[in-house]
């Protein structure tokens, strides 16, 4: 780290002009090179990405990015890219005054030519981004640490709070505190996110051995989940018909696409091709020409089956035929198929703009080129691909109903649902389970009871009072928990009960050792990825699997 530290500031202390070129990925030490040069010049195409995302990895940028970025953009929005680990893109870029310049491929050597040559002062941030790196430098600090608090807790995230106090304290020289560092670098936090991280990139190689690439994509089922695949498809660049029963069904879907597209996306004429992609087809002409079809309609077996027969018969012969089920067996659904090892399992996850795992499901028998196929398109979407076998709520799901269960029966026992969530916050969590079911809707926990109470069991008597009084959670207002504007209203904690967090999340852990053992999903890695990019696991504990191996070490 010194020895980068030291190489850098001989960089940005030359007596001549020096330039950075950015042209694709430009992220940790490459972008705190591109800061120790005098001239920073972006390339304006998709892939031009910056970012100084160490945090991700538990540890800090340590080569004088803490100090030239807040100097470059202003301390409050270099802070949250670093605390963050956000990256921007080159329009961005130079907007923010990161980029001195944003240029199309063809003339970049010329604009980088010029650049140096002209040799003109860099344009300097406006004063009051400058006080706020310097005389105010202790508030936006304290601002800073409030707002890390409440997504992550020092314990379990140390990154994003020496960050902080290397920038408020030291300037960003990561050099002037190396009992921190050193820390840092030992701890299991760094350990860990380094093995989520490469968990990750293992994700990311599945489907990268076909040459498919997906054009046209027919979505049938305009509800939250049918309606916001659709969407984020549109949104990535396919051509995109969503089919629902009648127009009125599938306008709802394309308002809150409307919506997240303006969001996202600001430059108007971007705004409209993304929506022109997006195509109401409530006949469902959409199947015939599409290269991927994705049934979401609603989870009941006699009607995916006859729906998906009858797509069988209209698509081309090599488009891959896809069943967003979260919860019914592939075998099950594809006994009314001409084909039926055509049938694969596609599964996002809700909210589909956020969730980066979709499940790739393989019954027994599959056509390997089909599910070679729809690993690829889960690729070309920009998620993270997980393949699965075939069982009742594959993976994710699967370990998620016995944790929630639990949590609903410590309710049932008399604690408090803030206190039983506050357990698994404290544990790493990133929000608690009785909170969780009210998101996914009390309904739906009522409609999977069998898979959650397990067999013969009664559904949990919270859960059953309060569907029945019609509350089904955050959609209806009240569950749980009250809301207000989006927001649940809880109550004090109070003391949680020693040992209730193990208690709470043992069922989860040995429902994942099991579907290991069954083969549900190949090894413990990819069971560790999954629950950690499906459920939000603790990502500093590295997954459930490897906290079992690392308590009983």
């Amino acid at each position: 780290m010194a020895r980068g530290w030291q190489l850098f500031n001989r960089l940005a202390a030359l007596p001549y002009p020096t330039l950075a070129l950015v042209r694709g990925h430009c992220l940790g030490g490459g972008l705190e090179l591109a800061l120790a040069c005098r001239y920073l010049l972006a390339v304006d195409e998709p892939a031009t990405r910056m970012g100084l995302p160490e945090v991700m990895l538990g540890l800090v940028p340590g080569w004088g990015g803490m100090m030239r970025l807040p100097e470059r953009i202003g301390a409050q929005v270099a802070l949250d890219m670093m605390l963050t680990g956000k990256t921007i893109d080159a329009r961005k870029a130079k907007r923010l005054g990161l980029a001195d310049d944003c240029v199309p491929a063809r003339v970049m050597d010329n604009a980088a030519a010029s650049l140096v040559l002209a040799d003109q002062p860099r344009r300097r941030p406006p004063w009051w981004l400058r006080l706020l790196n310097g005389p105010f430098k202790r508030l936006v600090a304290a601002g800073a640490r409030k707002r890390v608090a409440k997504r992550a807790r020092a314990e379990h995230y140390p990154a994003p709070y020496a960050i902080i106090d290397l920038w408020s304290r030291h300037q960003g020289n990561a050099l002037a505190a190396p009992e921190l560092i050193d820390h840092l670098f030992r701890s299991p936090t760094a350990r860990n996110l380094l093995r989520v991280f490469f968990m990750q990139e293992r994700l990311k190689g599945f489907g990268k051995g076909s040459s498919f690439h997906a054009k046209r994509v027919h979505v049938v089922g305009a509800g939250v989940m049918g309606g916001d695949i659709a969407a984020w498809c549109a949104l990535r660049g396919l051509t995109v018909t969503l089919e629902d029963q009648g127009i009125g069904r599938i306008a709802p879907a394309l308002q809150r696409a409307y919506v997240a597209y303006r969001q996202r996306l600001r430059d108007p004429r971007e705004l409209r091709k993304v929506m022109d992609r997006l195509i109401p087809d409530p006949e469902g002409h959409g199947a015939r020409q599409a290269d991927v079809v994705i049934e979401a309609i609603f989870e009941n077996l006699d009607a995916k089956r006859a729906l998906l027969a009858r797509l069988d018969a209209v698509m081309k012969p090599d488009a891959v035929l896809a069943t967003n089920t979260s919860s019914l067996r592939i075998e099950d659904l594809r006994s009314d198929l001409a084909r039926p090892e055509r049938l694969i399992g596609i599964h996002f996850f809700n909210p589909v703009a956020r969730m980066p795992l979709v499940e790739v499901v393989a019954a027994q028998g599959a056509d390997s080129e089909m599910v070679l196929r729809g690993t690829a398109f889960v690729r070309q979407i920009d998620r993270l691909p997980l393949p699965v076998g075939s069982a009742p709520g594959f993976l994710v799901n699967a370990v998620l109903g016995p944790y929630m269960l639990a949590a609903m029966r410590a309710v049932d026992e008399g604690l408090a649902a803030e206190t039983v969530d506050e357990a698994m916050l404290a544990f790493g969590m990133p929000m608690g389970p009785i909170e969780l079911v009210d998101m996914v809707g009390l309904d739906v926990a009522m409609a999977a009871g069998k898979s959650l109470a397990g067999a013969g069991a009664a559904p949990p008597k919270c859960l059953l009072e309060r569907f029945n009084a019609g509350h089904l959670g955050k959609k209806s207002g009240r569950g749980f928990y009250d809301y207000c504007q989006g927001r649940a209203v809880k109550g004090s904690a109070g003391q949680v009960p020693a040992g209730l967090s193990e208690r709470l999340v043992q069922p989860l852990l040995e429902r994942t050792q099991q579907l290991v053992a069954d083969g549900i999903v190949a090894d413990a890695d990819l069971a560790d990825a999954g629950v950690i990019f499906g459920t939000g696991f603790a990502p500093f504990t590295g997954g459930p699997l490897n906290y079992l191996r690392n308590k009983h070490a």
